[in-house]
């Protein structure tokens, strides 16, 4: 009996040590592939390849600020994670690959499924992160200094500071009829680019309980533009500039968005509230995103 209780306390212990540990693994926004050389032309075709490769159907592609282009692409693990996850899933239905021109180099970097895995509710997504592995390599993560853990960074959890929205408080920019005329509107007006606006990708959410569609916009003009947010975010020696495209997405009746406060800084949590590269110099930028998304709904 005695040892009996031993391996009982035993097994408890390892149980809690394991659970302690995955506790304390600490996440990054961003995964630096890998750099490369020569014309820009040559990287993004020699990503795209790579990608379709390794299983990823490319969605969209643009170019965000001078000397940078983002791929977006998707895959089955992403797009079942999306449908299933408790709340808003769509919005990481679509990995964000950058590359950008650095020097001499060009680095060829992406949203780090892991992290926009944890902070979605889309679980761990272990073929995304094997597949872009192996397609673009995996030098390290960045965009954090010490990272989040996963208690930090779960939906419900992160938010940059008190009052700041968590990834459940959406933007509600407008409820149209029909899921039908939601979408047809939302198309013929960033065909229009409307705003600054650009269609960056289209892509449905299959397995949901409403038809859901999330959207990829280019933002050009105005206090929210890409590079507005991008200049002063992106000051370190590693790009995020994976950031962009900004979703809005469709889901029945509803046109939804999450919040740039939330949006923004999830993707960059260690910039600072004040100082040139601090949030207050795009302190106008969320109210600029809303209001450019409401006018992409058909909202004046």
């Amino acid at each position: 009996m005695k040892n009996v209780m031993k391996g009982i306390c035993l097994a408890v212990g390892l149980a809690v040590s394991a659970g302690a540990a995955a506790h304390a693994v600490r996440y990054k926004p961003f995964v630096l592939g890998h750099e490369t050389t020569g014309s820009m032309q040559s990287a993004v075709t020699a990503t795209r390849k790579a990608l379709a490769t390794h299983g990823f159907t490319l969605v969209g592609q643009y170019a965000p600020i001078p000397g940078a282009v983002v791929i977006c692409a998707t895959d089955p693990e992403l797009l079942q994670a999306a449908a299933h996850a408790r709340r808003n899933g769509g919005f990481g239905a679509v990995q964000r690959i950058s590359l950008t021109q650095v020097g001499n180099t060009i680095q060829v970097s992406y949203a780090n499924p892991t992290y926009v895995g944890v902070a979605y509710g889309l679980g761990a997504l272990p073929a995304t992160v094997a597949n872009l592995k192996a397609a673009l390599g995996a030098q390290m993560d960045f965009g954090s200094r010490r990272g989040l853990t996963r208690g930090d960074l779960k939906p419900g959890n992160y938010h940059y500071f008190i009052g700041m929205p968590y990834f459940e408080n959406v933007d509600h920019i407008r409820k149209f009829k029909t899921y039908a005329q939601a979408i047809s509107t939302i198309k013929h007006n960033l065909g229009a680019h409307v705003d600054g606006t650009s269609l960056i990708y289209e892509v449905n959410v299959p397995g949901t309980k409403l038809p859901t569609t999330v959207f990829g916009v280019g933002l050009s003009q105005g206090h929210g533009r890409d590079a507005k947010v991008l200049s002063v975010t992106e000051y370190r020696k590693h790009k995020g500039t994976a950031y962009a495209p900004y979703e809005m997405m469709v889901v029945g009746r509803r046109v939804i968005a999450l919040r740039p406060r939330y949006r923004i800084a999830v993707n960059f949590p260690d910039t600072p509230m004040m100082g040139s590269h601090g949030f207050m110099t795009i302190m106008s930028a969320p109210a600029a995103i809303r209001h450019t998304l409401a006018h992409v709904a058909g909202r004046h």
